[in-house]
């Protein structure tokens, strides 16, 4: 039998932007993202939603490449390019053949450094986020997770929407947006991470190529643990047929040394078909088509979530049966 080592290399570069690679060499693609190490948790209150806008403008065109010719440049290599913001990170990733992981990083460079912040743009985006905001109001299973999650954690940034919410997206034109990219896009926030049939040493010459000019910034993020209060919320939004539930307690931060039992634990309670929750509430007692848990640990704190849509009949019984479990 034999153990297979992974051939994972870090390394830091002089301005504080970390590289990280995975050399695979069974197969002949590569991912690349980048990533940095902030997200809505840093943001004011009345700037939320401004990292997840900022995700949205850079694929609008840089000072070399229009959207389109980003788009298509992508497309001709077949490539695959995608982003997300989360509560603690931006990414953006692309996943290319081998051959083609030079272009694909200057691309993906492109976007993060040289962004152009068009006024029109960012007019027309700030339309386009109001509308994905309704979007996530009118899906009963977002809403409830977003109101849990902002009770969770209230008054405090963690707690706050990804996206924002409609007042506060109506604030963003380029001089705010402008001042919040310079601040979170530095390079002692920014990991360079690749994995795939490559070389370490020569995708590290590509990224201190692309990114060498970028100065130190201090940012002051990373702000202090949330404090969790105990609470019932309720919402009548008559419109549905279904109670939609979301019950949760605290959990340990991403980096605790018993991380690993939280995770077993998700899978067990409620991670799959063959859970407790999914057996015990929708197999044999028939009360919800939909239930799951769900684990979201942080940098300095978590929780553990169990979400389930019943009638309202069966609403005080699925709760009673999943505060036992």
């Amino acid at each position: 039998m034999t153990k297979e080592l992974r051939n994972i290399r870090r390394q830091k570069l002089a301005n504080g932007l970390t590289v990280i690679t995975e050399q695979m060499q069974h197969i002949r693609s590569a991912s690349i993202g980048i990533w940095l190490q902030t997200g809505s948790r840093d943001e004011d209150a009345e700037w939320n939603g401004i990292s997840h806008f900022l995700e949205h403008m850079v694929f609008k065109g840089t000072k070399h490449r229009s959207a389109e010719e980003i788009a298509r440049q992508v497309d001709s290599i077949g490539g695959n390019m995608d982003a997300f913001t989360a509560k603690e990170c931006i990414c953006f990733t692309v996943k290319v053949l081998d051959e083609h992981i030079p272009t694909a990083l200057d691309i993906l460079s492109d976007l993060v450094l040289n962004p152009t912040f068009d006024a029109a743009d960012i007019t027309r985006e700030r339309g386009v986020i109001m509308e994905e905001i309704k979007m996530d109001e009118d899906n009963p299973d977002y809403l409830v997770h977003e109101i849990f999650t902002q009770n969770f954690w209230k008054d405090h940034p963690l707690g706050k929407p990804i996206l924002g919410t409609k007042e506060t997206v109506k604030r963003f034109e380029r001089t705010p947006v402008v001042e919040a990219y310079g601040h979170r896009f530095a390079p002692g926030n920014i990991i360079v991470s690749a994995a795939g049939n490559l070389d370490h040493d020569r995708f590290v010459e590509l990224v201190t190529k692309a990114f060498e000019h970028m100065k130190p910034v201090k940012n002051g993020f990373h702000s202090s643990a949330p404090k969790i209060v105990s609470r019932i919320i309720l919402r009548n939004k008559k419109a549905l047929e279904q109670v939609q539930l979301c019950i949760g307690v605290p959990a340990h931060p991403i980096a605790h040394e018993k991380r690993h039992a939280g995770y077993i634990l998700n899978t067990l309670l409620g991670g799959g078909m063959s859970s407790r929750l999914f057996q015990n509430i929708r197999e044999r007692q028939g009360l919800a088509y939909s239930i799951y848990s769900d684990l979201n640990p942080y940098r300095d704190t978590g929780c553990m979530a169990v979400y389930a849509g019943t009638s309202l009949a069966s609403a005080a019984k699925v709760v009673q049966s999943v505060v036992s479990e």
